[in-house]
């Protein structure tokens, strides 16, 4: 009698309390921004972010999404929130990769969907799965990554370059919606 194989479903990962997940993700800001952040994250039984926690200050983290592969959050000022949030709409829908960018920057070029018209920054930590110490509060294994937006910006208006190497800033993505200069720490 042939044995038959089940196909097991994937375990679906557990969802941190959303204490922990909101002490997490503030790590990413500096101090003094971290009390007032808005706070998006997961709950179990939930597809996509929910509020964690409302927030009176000028950014908005996203905690790390317990299904990925390592650890990683991202604090972005409010001024980008219509940009962040169409991205998380498209991929919702089921938009993928690159294509998410072609929409919204046609809607940016179109004025369907707003930019801001000043920097805006960005700060994130990423590492391995393990990258939070949930009883120390701390992110010891986890690097940063800074972020200044400044949309449309060029290598001839900015004097950035727009090649990446190690212990410089450098501009991504110039001339579209979503340059912005890359600052490493180790700098």
């Amino acid at each position: 009698m042939p044995v038959l194989a089940q196909a097991q479903a994937a375990p679906v990962p557990a969802v941190p309390p959303g204490a922990q997940q909101i002490a997490a993700a503030v790590l990413a800001l500096p101090p003094e921004f971290r009390a007032d952040a808005r706070v998006l994250g997961y709950e179990a039984g939930k597809r996509g972010l929910v509020p964690l926690r409302e927030g009176k200050g000028p950014f908005t983290c996203l905690a790390s999404d317990p299904a990925a592969q390592g650890f990683h959050v991202a604090c972005y000022h409010q001024s980008l929130e219509p940009f962040m949030a169409r991205g998380r709409a498209l991929r919702a829908s089921g938009v993928k990769g690159d294509q998410v960018d072609t929409v919204r920057f046609a809607e940016v070029r179109a004025k369907k969907l707003a930019v801001p018209a000043h920097p805006a920054s960005l700060y994130q930590l990423f590492g391995p799965p393990d990258a939070f110490d949930a009883s120390s509060g701390t992110a010891p294994k986890a690097q940063a990554l800074y972020i200044v937006y400044m949309p449309n910006a060029t290598v001839a208006s900015t004097g950035l370059s727009a090649k990446p190497a190690e212990g410089r800033m450098w501009l991504m993505f110039p001339g579209t919606p979503k340059a912005h200069i890359m600052f490493e720490p180790k700098m």
